[in-house]
This record gives C-alpha cells, sequence and structure tokens, in this order.
C-alpha cells in the first residue's frame, strides 16, 4: 500500500484492516502518531489492536505533504460533470414456461417489452417452443442442485406455473387434446414427479432460490439488536488521526437505549478541528460475503437525531483506498426518526470528491457501511451543522427496504378447491373431480394448498391466482373473481396469463389469494369473432376489491353440519 493512498483515505475513511493474524502495517511515512489504533466491536468485545508503523516504507511524505493533501481534496472544487446513473434491472422469471398458461406469460411479457427469463427442465423443447435466444435456465424445481441462486441474479419478479403434470391414464394424443379439454373429461392420474415434490418440495426449493433476488416486504435487516442479529456485523472506530487529529469516536450497545427499552447500537464521540482534524466515523468490518440488496431501493436508518448532518458510506470494493458511495442525512434532535437512503442518491465519493467517471453504484455487491460526522461535505463544501465536542447518535436497525407502494415480486398460478378435500360437512358428489379424487392423485391439492403457504409465510410480496378448470378457450368472457374457495367453472389459459402479468404492476394485488373464473357455463363454448376481438379489461377493478388474508382456510375450522 502507498503512503499516499493511506493517508489521502482519511477524507473518505476506508476500513481498517483487521485480521485473526493482523500482519497488515501502515506506511512509515503516514506515521502521524506513533500508533495507529483501531477497534471493531460488534455483539462481543474484540480486543484493541495496536498497528506500530513500519520503518520499511518505500515512499516517504512528510506531515505537511500529507495533511496539505487531503485539504486539498477537501477543499477542491466541484466537477460540472453528473455523476453516472445505477442501472436497475426489471427481469420476470417464468417457471413453468412451456406449459400452458407459462408460454402465455411469456408472449405477453415480451410484447410488453419486459426482460424475460424462463426456467424449464428441456432446452429444446424450451427453444423449439419459445425461441432459440430465448433467455434461458435449465433446471427443476424438484431438484435443488440444478437451482443455483446465482443463475436467477438480475431477477425482479416471479410467475410461477409449475404444476403438477395430470394426464388420462389410458394415454393422450400427440397434442394432448384430452388433457386440454381438463380432467373433467378422462380418468386422471399424476404423470412424473409426486405432488409433494412439485408442489411442496419444488415450491420450497425455488423460494429458497429466489428470495434473494426478489426481496421481501419487511425489507432486509442488515444492523439490528433482535435476537442475534448484532453479531452480523461488527463496527469499528476510524477517525482523523490518520491526518494528525484528534477526534475520538466508538461503537456501543446501550441495553435499554432504543424507543421501546431495549437495545441499540450507539456512535459516539467527541470531534475536534485541531492539527487539521474534524472527522469521526464508525465503520463495519468486510463483510465476509458481499451483501446483495439488488433486490432493494435503498438503505433505511432508524436513528435517534442530536440536530446534525451525518454521511452514509458505502462501499462495494475490498480496496483499501477506494470509491465510497455516499449520501448525508440530516437529523432532528430528540426524536427517533427513519432515514430512507435512495440507491439511486448515493453520489460516487474519492478522498472528498464526486468522481463523475466512476462506475455507477452496484448494489449487488456491498461489502461495508460506514457512519461519519464531518466538518466536511463534498467537493469544497461544509457541514452547515457542524460544531466541535461531543456528539451521540443511537441507532437501532439499518435495512435495505422496498420502496412503496410495492408490488408483487411473486405471482403464483395455483388451482380453485386447495381447501376442499378436508372441508367439513363439504358435498364431495357435487366438487369437480380434483376434489373428489385428491388422495388418489397422491393429495395433489392437500400439496398445492402447503405450497400456497410457503408463499404466504416468505416474506416475498405475492399474489396467489386460483384459477377454476382451464381451457383452450379465448380471453374476453366476463369474469368472476372470489375468495374463500368456493366456486366452480371454468377459465382460459390466456385470461390466466394477463391476470398474472397484471397483477406484477398492481399494489392492489399484494397480499391477496383468490379464485377467478368466467360467467360461461361448462356446457357451454366461448368463442370471439377474431375480427371484433373484445377489448382487454382492466384488472386492477377487480384486485381493488379483493381482501388480503381470506385464504378458504377458515372453513377448514368450521363445525360439520348436521346429518
Amino acid at each position: 500500500m502507498s503512503c499516499s493512498s493511506c493517508c489521502a483515505a482519511a477524507a473518505v475513511p476506508s476500513p481498517p484492516v483487521v485480521l485473526a493474524r493482523p500482519r497488515v502495517r501502515f506506511a512509515a511515512s503516514c506515521s502521524t502518531r506513533t500508533d495507529q489504533k483501531v477497534l471493531f466491536l460488534g455483539s462481543r468485545q474484540f480486543p484493541r489492536i495496536t498497528y506500530n508503523p513500519s520503518s520499511r516504507a518505500s515512499s516517504r511524505l512528510s506531515r505537511r505533504e500529507i495533511v496539505e493533501s487531503i485539504i486539498s481534496s477537501f477543499t477542491s472544487s466541484a466537477s460540472s460533470e453528473a455523476p453516472k446513473k445505477m442501472e436497475t434491472s426489471d427481469v420476470v422469471l417464468v417457471t413453468g414456461a412451456t406449459g400452458g398458461v407459462g408460454r402465455r406469460v411469456v408472449d405477453i411479457l415480451r410484447k410488453k417489452g419486459i426482460p424475460v427469463r424462463v426456467l424449464a427442465r428441456n432446452d429444446d423443447k424450451a427453444r423449439s417452443m419459445l425461441g432459440r435466444d430465448v433467455d434461458l435456465i435449465i433446471g427443476d424445481v424438484t431438484k435443488e442442485d440444478t437451482l443455483d441462486p446465482k443463475l436467477f441474479k438480475g431477477v425482479r419478479k416471479v410467475v410461477n406455473a409449475v404444476s403438477v403434470i395430470v394426464g388420462p391414464k389410458e394415454g393422450d394424443t400427440p397434442d394432448r387434446q384430452k388433457y386440454k379439454q381438463g380432467i373433467k373429461f378422462f380418468e386422471p392420474e399424476i404423470k412424473g414427479p409426486s405432488p409433494e415434490m412439485v408442489e411442496y418440495i419444488g415450491m420450497q426449493n425455488l423460494i429458497n432460490a429466489i428470495k434473494n433476488s426478489v426481496g421481501l416486504s419487511e425489507g432486509k435487516l442488515l444492523f439490528g439488536l433482535k435476537g442475534n442479529l448484532s453479531g452480523k456485523i461488527v463496527w469499528g472506530a476510524l477517525d482523523d488521526v490518520v491526518m494528525g487529529g484528534v477526534s475520538e469516536s466508538t461503537f456501543q450497545i446501550l441495553p435499554t437505549g432504543s424507543e421501546t427499552g431495549g437495545p441499540t447500537g450507539l456512535f459516539k464521540g467527541t470531534v475536534s478541528t485541531s492539527n487539521n482534524g474534524g472527522f469521526t466515523s464508525i465503520r463495519t468490518k468486510n463483510f465476509t460475503v458481499p451483501e446483495d440488496l439488488s433486490a432493494y431501493d435503498g438503505i433505511e436508518l432508524r436513528v435517534k437525531g442530536d440536530g446534525r448532518r451525518y454521511k452514509l458510506i458505502i462501499r462495494t470494493s475490498y480496496e483499501w483506498d477506494t470509491i465510497g458511495y455516499t449520501e448525508s442525512f440530516d437529523t432532528t434532535k430528540g426524536e427517533w426518526q427513519s432515514v430512507k437512503i435512495p440507491f439511486s442518491s448515493l453520489k460516487p465519493v474519492f478522498r472528498a470528491r464526486t468522481m463523475t467517471d466512476a462506475p455507477p453504484f452496484d448494489a449487488s455487491s456491498i461489502t461495508s457501511l460506514q457512519l461519519m460526522f464531518s466538518k466536511f461535505e463534498y467537493d469544497g463544501k461544509l457541514n452547515p451543522t457542524f460544531t466541535e465536542g461531543p456528539f451521540e447518535l443511537p441507532f437501532s436497525s439499518i435495512k435495505a427496504y422496498i420502496n412503496e407502494p410495492i408490488t408483487p415480486r411473486f405471482v403464483h398460478v395455483s388451482s380453485a378447491g386447495v381447501t376442499r378435500p378436508e372441508r367439513p360437512g363439504l358435498d364431495l358428489s357435487k366438487q369437480p373431480p380434483a376434489v373428489r379424487l385428491n388422495k388418489e392423485l397422491g393429495s395433489i391439492l392437500t400439496y398445492k394448498l402447503k405450497g400456497e403457504d410457503l408463499i404466504r409465510e416468505s416474506g416475498v410480496p405475492y399474489t396467489i391466482v386460483r384459477p377454476c378448470a382451464l381451457t383452450e378457450e379465448p380471453a374476453g368472457a366476463d369474469l368472476i373473481f372470489d375468495q374463500g374457495d368456493n366456486i366452480t367453472g371454468k377459465i382460459s389459459r390466456e385470461e390466466v396469463a394477463r391476470i398474472c402479468v397484471a397483477a406484477l404492476a398492481s399494489p392492489n394485488a399484494v397480499g391477496k389469494t383468490f379464485e377467478v373464473k368466467s360467467t360461461v357455463p361448462f356446457s357451454e363454448p366461448y368463442v370471439i369473432d377474431p375480427s371484433n376481438s373484445p377489448p382487454e379489461k382492466d384488472y386492477e377493478v377487480y384486485f381493488k376489491e379483493l381482501k388480503e388474508g381470506i385464504t378458504g382456510k377458515e372453513a377448514l375450522e368450521a363445525t360439520p353440519a348436521q346429518v
């Protein structure tokens, strides 16, 4: 490490190098003090480690040259160029993409210009059906080792149309004409992996593979004193001593300091401009594995303000003297407040100067976080709230967040009837074949319901669509949306595909489970005039009327009817 990089890092501090067997030494010419002391604190106490500056530096700068270089970085004027903007990805993953609903979802998304990636088991089949240039992952939800989370990088939303295969016992035509008519018209049996493997274990595997890519409604907690989570991040003080200053700070845990009387983190210290100083900070030890927060829109801190302006600095590199993506935030004295810092607002800063040629911020590769209180802002500007002396900033949590209104990140095609096989007092003779034959079909609906429950418990923003019997008829018929799992009927696969795509963009669809069918009776075919197709529906009208928390499972606890 060169002396200039070590000392100039004082403007935008980089992480103290603390290893299990510390062998890294500062260059001798950086010795503005005899020793450099770095202390990391987390959920347990770490020993204070003292570095003795080496006397074998390959290059040397005088103390005056060091300080002049740093001060020049602080006071240089800003560039007129704007930093490069962060690019976002909105790839939609479609699973079951070669099935009747899945391939139609792919087609609709493509027509809307939305990037699509598909998960399929058979390469040739997928490419012959969806095109040779399809963005394809070869995998099987029943085989966890084929679902490497790295394959789903860039995926922001999922339409899951995977379903256990049900076919005629007596076989089918090459183009599956019997299957397309529905199991009402043939004696069914399970073809391939069991309902448990596809609908339940497969759902577990899929959620585990995509969860980090699509994000959680409540956000991803990076620091929070809940249970043992305080040990996830180790903090250390990094102050202006590297440039000869005398400021000092520390990180502490206050057992009863939070707004609810529980534990909280505390960034505190004393800042001074003596000896050309003027900043204090605490910084996390580099994460062992970079945090992928690409599913989120920013960082939210819960802090108790003191009226001062602080900085959050995020780094995406393990290098010592490197760019920090930075944003300032103001606090209100004596009040707990949530501070949201959008990733899009972060400025690439190096040695207190904005770097217009820096790469855009990469939220998928975050290596460390830093909180700073400084006399300086960026590009020669001063912090208007800066005062010398003691300060305290309690902070109870740091998490990644998704912008509101949140839209579904996981739309799942299930089936009407999933709660009915075990429903007390239900007349099975009046129910569809899948309900009557649930056990004979490997408890198909029971495992579909278990798969639904995994989605609801995952924390991922979701919509669960339960179509009635699927047909090859065109979309366009009037629809009935219902909840509680009571209706029977039919609906076209094209209509279900349209509903799924519409749900992806609707905040009103989040957390909703519903059944849907057309108003056309089973006995009547639905046809349209191709030259005068019905207009596409505004599904938002239906989504708005749906309620959260209604699944039909409520009826499973009902008292059986008296006979």
